[in-house]
């Protein structure tokens, strides 16, 4: 029933975009993004279970950036990311292999585009884990009026603690195809905060219709405040990518619990430093409108019994002038 729901609302969401077609530019862009677990249909309902985004940019006068500047985007996100064991029906605290937990926050983000393809993302967030970060009530919600199961054990989740995080992503370009049709892009990150706190690096690539960096989909670039040149990039993008990660983890407070908290929680483990993740991907973007769907695949990531884990993405993307 739950992986039903997810490709409904997925299918939906595509047939909204078919709907609407203009050649312009844009200068902001309003959308959602939602991971889920059940849009892989394969009856999971464990671990990184369900995120929600819902992220807003605009982009900033291009006429008074440096020479080696194509753009710089400013963004507003919140998010709610809710864990779970094995399953969210617990009742015994001896099946838990992963903490219940949820992550609550509000963010904002710079993000510099370079005409040599290269990328730079900054962002802080401020939020909460525990109870206060609302995933009980979410996920309750979400299974009493879709037909799920009601969720059991929340309350062997971690401790509420205040939140504060920042990250850096760093994507370098590599390589073009003569043709035009694929590239290799360098992707990496470093987080710092009192939640994740860990680095990661690896290869993105890219094949089929697709933009330099500095006006992609991959890097959620498309739209454009007064550029000092005429755009020369494909009005559509249709592409496929994979993006393999190596990821060192220092801290993970939904795993761990509060990282200054005295009393984390009923039910803590030790984190895996080193995680591998896969991502596969298609996007299409034209106009207006950006789609995109992923599945990501990651290896263990706890010190128990808790198996891999996997998941699917699905978001969708709204340009406008004002």
């Amino acid at each position: 029933m739950k992986a039903k729901f997810a490709l409904v609302l997925l299918l939906v969401s595509s047939a909204t975009i078919a709907g609407f077609s203009q050649t312009k530019s844009y200068k902001n862009e309003l959308g959602f993004r939602s991971d889920n677990d059940a849009y892989l249909a394969m009856g999971l309902d464990r671990y990184y279970t369900n995120g929600l985004f819902i992220t807003f940019r605009s982009a900033l006068n291009q006429q008074y950036l440096s020479p080696r500047l194509n753009k710089r985007i400013w963004e507003a996100e919140v998010g709610q990311k809710i864990f779970t064991p094995r399953s969210a029906f617990i009742t015994d605290p001896s099946y838990i292999d992963r903490p219940f937990a949820g992550y609550l926050y509000a963010g904002g983000s710079l993000i510099w585009l370079y005409n040599s393809g290269n990328t730079l993302k900054t962002t802080l967030q401020i939020g909460t884990i525990g109870p206060a970060s609302l995933a009980k009530e979410a996920q309750t919600f979400l299974h009493e009026n879709f037909g799920f199961y009601t969720p059991q054990g929340w309350q062997y989740q971690i401790n509420n603690e205040l939140a504060v995080n920042t990250s850096m992503e760093y994507n370098y370009f590599l390589f073009r195809s003569p043709r035009k049709s694929a590239d290799f892009t360098m992707a990496s990150y470093v987080n710092i905060g009192n939640t994740f706190t860990g680095m990661g690096m690896g290869l993105l690539f890219r094949t089929g219709t697709i933009n330099q960096l500095f006006n992609s989909a991959s890097t959620n670039s498309r739209i454009t405040n007064q550029p000092k040149t005429d755009d020369l990039s494909n009005n559509k993008e249709f592409f496929f990518y994979a993006k393999p990660m190596i990821h060192y983890r220092a801290y993970d407070a939904t795993v761990e619990g509060g990282l200054f908290s005295s009393d984390k929680g009923p039910s803590i483990f030790d984190i895996k430093p080193l995680v591998f993740s896969q991502e596969l991907g298609v996007t299409y973007a034209k106009n207006r409108w950006t789609a995109t769907f992923s599945v990501i695949f990651k290896s263990k990531e706890i010190e128990s019994v808790a198996k891999p884990d996997k998941y699917g993405s699905g978001a969708i993307y709204y340009r406008f002038k004002n």
